[in-house]
Order: C-alpha cells, then structure tokens, then sequence
C-alpha cells in the first residue's frame, strides 16, 4: 500500500513559507516539494479554504501564512487536507465472504481505529510554532544559518 505523504510535504512547505518575509511561489513551494506546481496549487486550496493561507495573483504575488504559527495545530492541517487516512495499514478484502477473514477484520478494526485516534490527538497537541522551533534548532545545531534556507529547498 502506498504511503500518503500530503501531511508531510504540506507542513515542509509551511516552514519554508513562515521562514520568507514574502509571498512563496507554487513554483518555488514545488521546488521544495520536488513536484509540480500545479500540485503545490491542490495541496494549497485546502488550506486557503481553512483559512491557513492566502494568494494573491501577479507580479509579487504567492502564498503567504494567513494566521500565526501557534495558532494552528498539525491536526488542523491533516483536516485542511480533506483528512487523508493516517495509517498506511488496510484489511486484505474489506466485505470478506469468508468468515475468518470476518473475524480477523473485526479484531484490527478496533487496533487500527485507537492507534488513529491516538495519532490523530497527538498532531492536534502539535503547532507549527513548535515545529517550527524544532526545526530553529535543528538548523543552528547543524551549523545552518537563514542565508541557507533557499539553498536547502
């Protein structure tokens, strides 16, 4: 099965935006996304729809963070994303005709549903404020600076 990686490639894109003192391009997002622009412009719907972010058309314009970092939760922006699963783990056949794949199916719901739940509370205790500081660490302990920002896209 394959893994969904909206989450993760959403909340990169974030810090790199909260990092610039303008509005990010779909082009320059997509480069630190290595994707496409118009994947950039999916992605960014959703969150212009929660009100995260705002563009503005033309010269200058872009994507820039609409509310602060503290205000907003990794769980808002896994609801942003239309609420992709989390877990990458499935049943073999989801209306089994077979009554030991019925039984087996009942016993993982209950798991796969709890460790969802359990994830799901942990990204609404985690802001982008808190990322971001982590990510502020990571850089200084890694003898980074901001001039190195555009580079590390």
């Amino acid at each position: 099965m394959k893994r969904d990686s909206k989450l993760s490639s959403v909340l990169h894109v974030l810090l790199h935006m909260a990092e610039r003192d303008g509005p990010s391009t779909s082009d320059y997002l997509a480069q630190a996304m290595q994707t496409n622009p118009v994947v950039v412009r999916r992605l960014m719907a959703g969150l212009r729809y929660a009100g995260f972010v705002t563009s503005a058309k033309g010269h200058g314009g872009g994507w820039l963070l609409s509310c602060p970092l503290e205000e907003i939760t990794l769980g808002d922006i896994h609801a942003a994303l239309g609420a992709p699963t989390l877990l990458a783990v499935g049943h073999r056949t989801e209306s089994p005709g077979c009554v030991v794949e019925q039984a087996v199916n009942a016993a993982l719901d209950g798991a796969y549903r709890e460790a969802e739940a359990v994830l799901l509370a942990r990204l609404d205790q985690v802001t982008l404020a808190a990322l971001s500081k982590d990510f502020h660490g990571r850089m200084v302990s890694g003898g980074f600076s901001h001039k190195d920002m555009d580079h590390a896209v």
